[in-house]
């Protein structure tokens, strides 16, 4: 056997082809039955206020225009640029029931007609599509341990340029939009992104709004030390959540005092974490704003050569089957849902807004929401086991970026997809379940190609 392995040249030659009968992104025809499957495309078309146009009869449907957005985006698109280059890609608009591809002019046009009634539209279909794929997905791949995980979080999305609309100077000295938002499960229930003087400024509502999703199910809700003063306590408390934990490491100042007074009896036994012991124990307190006494589950620790205790904190429901080492041991957890930060911002490059006008970039962030959720769904509801840790950027290069060829037999039209051989089985039992086959002299009003594997 050859043991020496060197980068030689090619020995192909190479010839580029201008026929217009392929597509890198055969793959979208998966977006496009998920879609369809939900009824997305209609619900579009329905939304009140999302169409500003005054002659209904000519221009683009603003169903066409959300999904060339949301199939630029889970093809590895990143701005209206990229939208508008989509539509160089006569076969893939075809395969996915677009007639023409609007200009990213008409793209920011369209977006910044919008206003805060259509925009809240979009919001509340991607929730009920949010509602909908939890109901359908098996609960051990959306629920931890059996609880619904609930996130509040809000992250920063850094802008560059003083004519960026509502961007403002954020606690680093940079422009930057807040962008706030609601998680249930994997999928990013709702958002908010504007100018808000508070870290958590839209929480309350944003809560209240989605109540009803785990109102008398097992839940439990997580956020961040921006979510710990007094008031924001009170109504996580009151919101439902059977239960529940916040960071608090703001105002830690009276809760030290407390926890250095507590007897030793009351800390439990220590407990070794990362080479360091710790041990725990129940503290009451009454943050500024709150009418009754709250409970803290308190944490302490000493490193090697350390004289003083440290102290850390966190805010939960008052419940006796409850021990503090569990709060915490729970609370890190949350590590795992600030993480689905990098994946919706990075994979799909939502570091940067693509608009000056504020309406335009919230209106782009609610079908990029949309979109990511898609994305989630495919995943939960179709891929397997194995497939499970797939971040965004792996099912589009690996599902969604794969070559596929028209060809013409018999004056009918298929649409050849180069699947990988070991997902061919995968991809034949997709397309029989969910992509309907047309009859020769159907129309193609709400149909796809036949669809044919090699």
């Amino acid at each position: 056997m050859k043991a020496h392995h060197r980068k030689r040249k090619s020995q192909y030659a190479f010839e580029a082809s201008g026929s217009g009968k392929s597509t890198a992104h055969g793959g979208q025809v998966l977006v496009d039955a998920l879609c369809r499957r939900f009824g997305l495309w209609e619900r579009l078309a329905r939304l009140p206020g999302l169409d500003p146009r005054k002659r209904k009869g000519s221009g683009y449907d603003p169903e066409a225009l959300c999904a060339q957005l949301v199939f630029t985006l889970t093809s590895g698109g990143v701005s209206l640029a990229d939208a508008e280059r989509l539509g160089a890609d006569a076969v893939l608009l075809e395969a996915v029931g677009l007639e023409k591809a609007a200009d990213q002019t008409t793209l920011a046009e369209w977006l910044r007609a919008q206003t805060p009634e259509s925009i809240r539209g979009l919001c509340a279909l991607n929730a009920w599509f949010v509602r909908e794929a939890l109901r359908q997905a098996a609960p051990a791949r959306v629920r931890q341990g059996g609880e619904l995980e609930v996130f509040f979080d809000d992250t920063e999305i850094e802008v560059h340029g003083k004519k960026i609309e509502g961007a403002r100077v954020n606690y680093n000295g940079e422009l930057a939009l807040s962008w706030q938002t609601l998680w249930a499960g994997p999928f990013l229930l709702d958002q908010e992104l504007g100018s808000f003087g508070e870290v958590a400024e839209c929480q309350k509502e944003l809560v209240e709004e989605h109540r009803g999703l785990w109102d008398g199910q097992k839940a439990y809700f997580y956020a961040d030390s921006g979510s710990s003063e007094g008031a924001l306590l009170e109504h996580t408390g009151a919101a439902g959540f059977p239960r529940w934990s916040v960071s608090y490491n703001k105002w830690t100042g009276p809760l030290e005092r407390l926890a250095g007074e507590l007897p030793e009896g009351a800390w439990g036994g220590p407990v070794e974490r990362n080479g360091v012991e710790e041990a725990h124990a129940w503290v009451l307190h009454t943050p500024s704003g709150m009418a009754a006494a709250q409970a803290f589950a308190a944490c302490r620790w000493k490193r090697e050569g350390e004289m003083f205790w440290r102290y850390g904190f966190v805010a939960c429901e008052k419940d006796p089957a409850r021990t503090p080492r569990a709060v915490f041991e729970r609370h890190r957890l949350k590590g795992a849902c600030e993480q689905r930060f990098s994946e919706v911002l990075g994979d799909l490059d939502l570091h940067h807004p693509p608009c000056l006008s504020l309406t335009a970039n919230r209106a782009f962030y609610a079908i990029a929401t949309l979109a990511y959720n898609i994305l989630t769904a495919l995943k939960v509801l179709d891929l397997g086991d194995d497939q499970q840790g797939w971040r965004s950027r792996t099912l589009i290069r690996h599902l969604l970026t794969i070559p596929a060829t028209v060809v013409s037999h018999a004056n009918r039209r298929r649409l050849k997809l180069c699947v990988p051989a070991g997902r061919m089985r995968w991809w034949r039992l997709f397309l029989d379940r969910f992509v309907p086959r047309r009859k020769r002299g159907e129309g193609t009003d709400e149909d796809y190609w036949p669809v044919q594997l090699e």
